[in-house]
């Protein structure tokens, strides 16, 4: 069996928000087209995602707000047969449709199924091909094309349930990783380290608000020298301080400099430094534990050829 498994389901094609919506079913398709082509969906053992429970998901979430979301899919889908309409929103940019509550169901479910195989051992480390993303759901409230926080349900999972004492969350997207910091903060088991373009959506994040949350706003244009130096200087020493028996990525790929949602300049060598530095820290301290799941990352090319850049390091290829 290959040590790096690949997390999918076809349920995450299904879930749209609309016509030009940036979150959108190609995002996967370019991912698995890239790693067709480039040989390295062979080094990877592909893997289903199974539903999350609700037991699951209210380990992050309240319950009242995973309720009230199942209901708007069910009255949704009440109008549908009606002539009603495709979506609901909730927000000025994210919606669902009928399909948006099962996707991210397994969305989450990806990232238990990976961790249970991880801590089991039949699997070194792992990758989430998931929609929707989960960074930006907080506790109570979908936002930013999130609806369950995949990688808090995955990490509140390892150290409720598998007894880990110390897990650590690493953050890469453009976007601060909001909904994370709300679940996570304040939990001295979970060490979450970030950085993010700021000043810039969702307009959080320059406040440390718990002991446990390592945030390091950039300013626009920062270029993957300078995250590198930021890294060397400010998350390893905290990793190594922390010693993480286990790792979740929040692997956004927007701060690339092709991608225009954000306006940083990283480049696939940098996520391929960035996954390097994070692997030899699970090398060290989590017996090389990782999992990772896909957050954001809106252009097609820069997305799939990161991806495959972020894949080649945690599969040794």
């Amino acid at each position: 069996m290959s040590k790096t498994g690949y997390y999918s389901h076809s349920l995450f094609r299904k879930h749209e928000m609309g016509p030009g919506h940036p979150e959108c079913p190609e995002r996967l398709s370019a991912i698995e087209d890239r790693l067709l082509i480039s040989g390295v969906f062979d080094a990877l053992e592909r893997i289903d995602a199974p539903q999350a429970t609700w037991e699951d998901i209210e380990l992050a979430h309240d319950r009242m707000y995973v309720a009230s979301l199942r209901g708007l899919t069910e009255r949704l889908l009440e109008e549908q047969q009606a002539g009603g309409p495709d979506y609901a929103q909730i927000d000025t940019d994210t919606s669902i449709n009928a399909f948006t509550f099962d996707a991210a169901r397994h969305s989450a479910g990806a990232a238990l199924a990976a961790t249970d195989a991880v801590l089991s051992g039949e699997l070194e480390n792992a990758f989430c091909a998931i929609r929707p993303p989960g960074h930006h759901a907080c506790r109570d409230k979908a936002m930013g094309f999130c609806f369950f926080n995949n990688v808090a349900i995955a990490a509140l999972h390892a150290v409720n349930r598998r007894n880990l004492e110390r897990v650590a969350v690493i953050d890469f997207d453009v976007h601060h990783g909001n909904g994370t910091e709300n679940i996570l903060a304040g939990d001295d088991r979970v060490l979450m380290v970030s950085f993010f373009q700021h000043p810039f959506y969702p307009y959080s994040g320059d406040k440390e608000p718990a002991s446990n949350m390592l945030n390091v706003p950039m300013p626009a244009y920062t270029k993957g020298m300078e995250v590198r130096e930021m890294i060397e200087m400010m998350w390893l020493p905290r990793l190594e301080a922390f010693k993480p028996e286990m790792i979740f990525i929040s692997a956004g790929f927007d701060a690339h400099r092709e991608d225009d949602m954000g306006q940083m300049g990283l480049t696939e060598n940098d996520y391929t430094w960035i996954t390097e530095k994070i692997k030899d820290v699970a090398r060290r301290f989590s017996k090389g534990r990782i999992v990772s799941c896909l957050e954001g990352g809106y252009m097609m090319s820069p997305l799939a050829r990161s991806v495959e850049a972020h894949l080649r390091v945690l599969a040794d290829v």
